[in-house]
Formats: C-alpha cells, structure tokens, sequence
C-alpha cells in the first residue's frame, strides 16, 4: 500500500476529548521525559567531565542547550517529523509504514536496507526505554542527599521503590495514568518555570545566551574538549523521539499545544535560571537545579515536586516501547506477547505485560549497579541521538519518494537535520567505554530478535510456498480419495491466502477426514494503523463446501478469529454455528542443522522465539476448548 503524497491533519487528530483535555493529558504522558532533563543536564556540562562555571562557558553552554532544544524539538519534530503520520500514529516503525514498498520490500522477502535502518533505530528506543526511568528517578532522588547527608544512603531504595511502583500501575493504562500525571506536570513546569524566571531577573545577564554567537564562541575556544561536551548537551533534548512515538496516543495539536504553551517556556526558563544561578553563584555547578531554592525544607519541597515528575518522564519511554511493541509484532518484526488495549475510545493505548515487567528488572538493576546518575549519564544520550540521526534519513525517503518532495527541497532538510544529529551521535560515541556500550548493548538483542523473527518468518512462508497444494486441485480430489466429510464447520488458520493451508493438508492426509463446510482464514496486517470493521472481511465461495476469509487488520490493531468468522457468516452463503466450529491450527517444531536455508544457529535462535512466542491461539483469541493443533517438524 503505498503512502499520501501529503500529510494531512485528518487522522492525526483524531480523538476523542476537547484539545485542552487532551493537551492536559498529554503533558502527563509525553512531555516527562524532555520535562525532567533539567534536572541532570547542566549539572553533567558544570559536573566532574565537564568545563568550570566561568562567565563564558555559562553562557555558551546554555546558549547550546536553548538552541538544541528549539531546533531539535520545535523545528525537527514539530514542525516537520510529526507531519508523518500514519493514520494519526507516530513512531519510527510507523514511519517505515510511510515509505513505499518498492523500496520498503524491493524482494519481498528480507530485511531491505531501508527496514534494517528502522529496526536499528527502533533496538536503540528498546535500549532507551530501559536507561531513561533508572535515571530520571535516581536523579531527583539524589536530591534528598543535597539536603542533607544523612538521607544519602536511602536514595538508590526509595529509586527501586519507586520504580517497582511506576511498572505496576502499568496495567491501569495512558488515559487513566494521564488524567492523574497531568496536573502534577503543570505544578512542575510551572515551578520549574518561576524558579528560572525568579534567578534570571537576579542576572539578567544570562539572556545574552539566546544569541547562538555564544555557543559557537565556546566550539572555537575549547576545540576537541567543546565538541565532547555535545555528549552532555544532548541531554536536553532526549525526550524528543518520545514526543513522535507517543503520538498516537494524544493527537499532534494537543501535543503542540502543550509544548508551545507551557513545556517550551517553561523548559527554556528553567535552563536559563540555571545558568543566571552559575552566574552569581560558580560554586553550585555541582547541583545547579537543586541550588535554586534555599537549603532545608525547600529542597525537600522540590524533590518531593521531583519525584512524581521522573516517575511521570519515565512513563513517556514506557508508552513509546509498548506501542513500538506491538507495530514490530504486527508488521513481523517481534514474535507475538500479549497487548491489552486499556482503552475504549483509543485505539493506541494498550499495556504489554511482558515488556512492562522485562523493562521493570533491568531499571531496578541498572539502578543497583550503577547507584549514581553521574555514572548513568554515560550511557544517556547514545541511543536516542541514534534513533533521531535514523528517524532523519527515513523522514527523507518519505518526503522524497512518498510524498514527491523536490530533491532540493528534501536534501536540504535532510542536512540540517543530520548537522544536529549527527555531531550528537558522534560526541556520545566518545562515552562509548563510561557507559554507551549499555545501549547499544541492549539495542543489538532485541535487533538480534527482530533481524532473526523476520528471517524465520519469511523462510517458513517459502518452506511451505514451495511444498504448496493447489487448492482448487485439492478440492476437486476429495472425492476420489475416499475423505469422509461429517457435518460440521471447520476452520482453518492460514498464514498465506494463496494455495490450500499445509495444516489442512496434514489433517487430510493423516485423517481421510474433513468437514462440510471449510473456511481458510487468512488475517493479513496492512501498513496503516487501524482498517475499518466495515472494510476488514472479505468472503469469497470456492465451491464444495470451502471458503475463504482474508481479513485486513492495521498494525494496531488487534485481531479476533471469532470476531472475523461472526463477520463473514453474515454473509448468506456461509452458514456457521460459532459454538460448534472447530479451530485448526498449525504448530510448528524447528529442528535445527546445516541442512536448511537459515543454518543452525539461526534456525536454533528462531526455534526459540518461536517456542517461547505467544500461541496463536491466545494471540487470536480463538476459543481454547474448540481447538484442534497439528504439529509439524520443520527444518527451514
């Protein structure tokens, strides 16, 4: 399916709730993340790595953050990124959606050049989602021992407290989650905003960091040492992909409206009070954010206002790696876990149980191993900077070859967007061996995953492609092979709609048996988000009792056999009682060895996914009690 030759504002904000409603929400799940970076991201640029608080380096290092968070937030995903919706869902797997399929699948079959680079950027968002709740926690946490030391010793317990908390409250859902984390991120904004305000007013001085002169004068004065501190700056700005992967849930103008309106002033007064703090005062560099207000019960007041804000930045990353999750499954990237839908009305918010509690571990590990947000810092900043460099290129493809963008016009964006990110990326690779390996760490497992489950994938379909039965020659056969055909509907499951489906092949040839009535279901998943129940199922009568049902599902959807079959059998000419059907489905064993396409140890890989995937059963919902499984032993 190829994509608009525009974008257009029709399926983007399409949601139910007035856009005030929606924004308020929207500041509760997608902004928690580039909300709360002020709490550790001019603290890293003045820190142990980072330069001294002098007069110059102040203002360059704040005029970078301004600029950072102005181009890359405002410019690149507002104004341009978030254009590419599909259907209102946003996402870099949405966005591999856009691209056509000429380029997208030229073989049709693989993983193109084009997906490759998409699932790198999507591993890395996996990596991301695990690092950003460990450290956007333990940093505000951190704030108790800046009031006092005697509390320094409960910062990492109450961090793994708290985030055992956040994961469990998962299952209550964004809508629900929003309305709750809404008003207490526009407490934190706009206190976050007053303090900044009330210590600009105090140096008025700091506003000479608007003008970028600065932040190229600190590049030209400290060469090699200005290009690394990049690897800090960028801090600010990683919240950014979260904003374009949470889309889908809020609709693209409550999300401008939120950001336009309050996060971005907020967020800019904030960084600026910083720096007008450092200003008067070089010596707090330590703990710039936290200096802001007065020692005692006003550090406490802000840490307690800095607790909820983290466990809400955390929930920005957990919303995007659920719907990330359930895109790759549908689209063939990830095997099949359970996605619950935790809401009527939208569609794109759901809750992935074995994702929620896999991210929950490796935060509370990264927590106890780590103990500090210093050292977690160097690990920051690697992935995202990645995944917009990638988000970058394929925003170009689309511009260029979907929707018809002028090589000019296209080219020219491409390039400013990579003079941001690639300089971003660069200086994080530096902090390679302090802690980026983490990322990339995690990212290279789950690309491990998805690589090999499309491989698999696509070398099961060509297994039974070329062992495929004609389906009219099938039917017409039955006769003369003495099959029995008792009453009764049989359904069966099938992953192509072209040929008769091998699980019902299988049957035949080891049972001499099948039902009256037959009907091979297909459930195919287009590249769009959702397809309409009216346009979902199509029937198609193939004579002797047999049909056909393909059924069209987006990738977020989440498709129903019953809900097909009660579908289909509203047409006249199927004829089917859901309580007596009988479901066949295929299971498959995959016997490893130098013999088949995949090789050994790709094929043993994939056996294992394979084994440990949600059964289609409980992924289809068919009934249990009125299944039947065949199994095969397969070697690919």
């Amino acid at each position: 399916m190829t994509a608009p030759h525009a974008p257009s504002d029709a399926h983007a904000d399409a949601h139910h709730g007035s856009p005030a409603a929606l924004a308020l929400a929207a500041i509760g799940i997608v902004f928690g993340d580039i909300g709360t970076s002020p709490l550790y991201t001019i603290q890293e640029c003045f820190g142990e790595h980072g330069v001294p608080a002098t007069h110059e380096n102040v203002l360059g290092i704040i005029s970078q953050v301004v600029w950072s968070v102005t181009l890359v937030v405002t410019v690149k995903y507002l104004m341009f990124v978030m254009r590419a919706d599909n259907r209102g869902e946003g996402g870099i797997l949405a966005l591999l959606a856009l691209v056509p399929e000429r380029i997208r699948n030229p073989s049709r079959s693989g993983v193109s050049a084009v997906a490759m680079l998409v699932l790198i950027g999507a591993a890395l968002l996996f990596g991301d989602g695990i690092i950003t709740p460990a450290i956007s926690v333990l940093s505000a946490m951190e704030g108790l021992g800046v009031a006092t030391d005697k509390l320094s010793s409960a910062v990492v317990p109450l961090t793994v407290v708290i985030l055992a908390g956040l994961f469990s409250i998962q299952r209550s859902g964004t809508a629900r989650i929003g309305k709750l984390f809404g008003p207490v991120m526009v407490v934190w904004f706009s206190t976050i905003g007053l303090l900044g305000a009330s210590h600009i007013a105090r140096a008025p001085g700091i506003v000479a960091a608007l003008s970028p002169v600065h932040a190229v004068r600190f590049f030209m004065e400290h060469g090699f040492h200005g290009f690394k501190m990049l690897g800090s700056v960028v801090l600010a700005v990683t919240g950014g992909e979260a904003l374009y992967a949470d889309m889908g849930h809020f609709g693209r103008r409550p999300i401008r409206l939120a950001w336009l309106a309050l996060v971005f002033p907020a967020l800019l007064l904030c960084y600026m009070g910083q720096g007008a703090l450092l200003l008067r005062h070089p010596e707090a560099s330590a703990q710039p954010f936290f200096g802001m207000v007065p020692q005692g019960p006003w550090v406490y007041a802000l840490v307690a206002l800095a607790a909820p804000a983290t466990v809400i930045a955390s929930q920005a990353l957990i919303s995007g790696v659920f719907s990330l999750t359930q895109q790759a499954i549908q689209l063939g990237y990830f095997p099949r876990v359970e996605v619950r839908h935790t809401s009527g009305e939208a569609e794109g918010q759901i809750y992935v149980p074995a994702v929620n509690w896999l991210l929950a571990v490796a935060c509370i590990l990264l927590v106890l191993v780590f103990q500090h947000s210093s050292r977690l810092a160097a690990a920051f900043g690697l992935a995202v900077s990645g995944t917009m460099g990638i988000t970058s290129v394929i925003f170009f493809v689309v511009s260029r070859y979907a929707w018809g963008w002028s090589p000019l016009k296209s080219g020219a964006l491409l390039a400013g967007f990579l003079a941001l990110d690639l300089p971003f990326f660069a200086a994080n690779l530096l902090k390679f061996f302090d802690g980026g390996y983490l990322p990339l760490g995690v990212g290279a497992v789950f690309l491990a995953v998805m690589v090999t489950w499309r491989w698999g994938r696509d070398a099961l379909r060509a297994y039974h492609a070329d062992r495929a039965t004609d389906l009219d020659a099938f039917i017409a056969g039955l006769p003369g092979r003495g099959v029995v055909r008792p009453e009764g509907v049989a359904v069966f499951l099938a992953s192509s709609s072209a040929g008769a489906p091998p699980v019902m092949t299988h049957y035949v040839d080891r049972c001499r048996s099948l039902h009256q009535t037959v009907v091979i279901m297909t459930l195919t998943t287009e590249h769009v988000p959702t397809v309409p129940a009216a346009e979902r199922v199509e029937l198609t009568a193939l004579g002797g009792g047999f049909f056909r049902v393909v059924a069209r599902y987006g990738f977020m959807d989440s498709p129903r056999v019953v809900d097909v079959l009660t579908r289909a059998a509203q047409d006249a000419r199927l004829t089917v009682d859901l309580a007596t059907a009988t479901y066949f489905v295929g299971r498959e064993t995959f016997i490893a060895s130098e013999r088949g396409r995949l090789g050994a140890i790709t094929e043993g890989f994939f056996g294992l996914l394979s084994r440990n995937a949600r059964s289609a059963t409980a992924y289809f919902d068919v009934p249990p009690a009125q299944v039947v499984e065949i199994g095969t032993q397969i070697d690919l």
